[in-house]
C-alpha cells in the first residue's frame, strides 16, 4: 500500500465521522474543512497526502511552512491546496505569515493583528484571518478573552489587507460523550455565538 492510499483510507474514515457529526447536529458536511496537520512530516508525504485528495494542509511552525509552501504552493502562489498557518504565531514571523498562509487561525492580539496587517499590505495580499478565543479558560491556552474577542474582531477587520474569516478556539479536553456534552459543546456554542 502506498502512502498515498494509506492516507487517502485515513482521510475516508475520518470524513466518515464528519459526516456522522454533522448529520447529529443538523449541518452538512460539505460545511466542514478538514485540515491535515503535516507538521513534521517530509514534503513528500505532503505530496502523499495531496495526491489523496487532501486540499487544505496545516502547518504550526513558519519556517516548516515556508519550506513545504515554496516546493508545493499553495493558493496564495496559485496551488490547488491551501496552507494553513494552525497555532501561536510570534509578529517576528509575520512577514513569512503572510507571503505564505492561505488562512491565519491563530490571530490573538491587536498587536498581531497590526503586525500582519502591515506585512501584508507590503506584499499587496489581503489575508484571511481567524481570531483566536480561549473558550476554555485554561491559562495552557493562546487566545484572547471572550470579553475581549469583539475588540480584536474589529481590529482585524480594521486592517485593510486583513480579511476576518472567523473566530477559532480549543476547548478543555473531554473524556466521553458525557463530558463532551457538558464541557466541549457549550463552549463552541459560546464561540459561534460572539462570531
Amino acid at each position: 500500500m502506498t502512502d498515498s492510499d494509506l492516507i487517502r483510507q485515513r482521510a475516508s474514515a475520518i470524513r466518515d465521522r464528519i459526516a456522522a457529526a454533522a448529520a447529529t447536529s443538523g449541518r452538512s458536511a460539505s460545511a466542514v474543512t478538514l485540515v491535515a496537520v503535516t507538521k513534521t512530516h517530509p514534503v513528500e508525504t505532503v505530496r502523499a497526502a495531496l495526491d489523496a485528495g487532501l486540499a487544505d494542509l496545516g502547518e504550526n511552525r513558519v519556517q516548516e511552512l515556508a519550506e513545504k509552501a515554496e516546493a508545493l504552493p499553495g493558493a496564495a502562489d496559485g496551488g490547488a491546496h491551501r496552507w494553513h498557518l494552525i497555532g501561536s504565531l510570534q509578529r517576528n514571523k509575520a512577514r513569512d505569515a503572510v507571503r505564505y498562509a492561505d488562512l491565519i487561525h491563530g490571530v490573538d492580539s491587536e498587536r498581531l493583528a497590526a503586525a500582519l496587517g502591515a506585512k501584508a499590505e507590503e506584499i499587496g495580499r489581503a489575508v484571511p484571518c481567524l481570531v483566536q478565543v480561549n473558550i476554555s479558560g485554561e491559562d495552557s491556552k493562546s487566545g484572547v478573552a471572550a470579553e475581549a474577542a469583539h475588540d480584536l474582531m474589529a481590529a482585524v477587520a480594521g486592517q485593510p489587507h486583513l480579511r476576518l474569516a472567523g473566530v477559532m478556539g480549543i476547548a478543555a479536553p473531554a473524556e466521553g460523550a458525557a463530558e463532551a456534552e457538558r464541557i466541549v459543546r457549550p463552549a463552541f456554542r459560546r464561540l459561534r455565538a460572539l462570531f
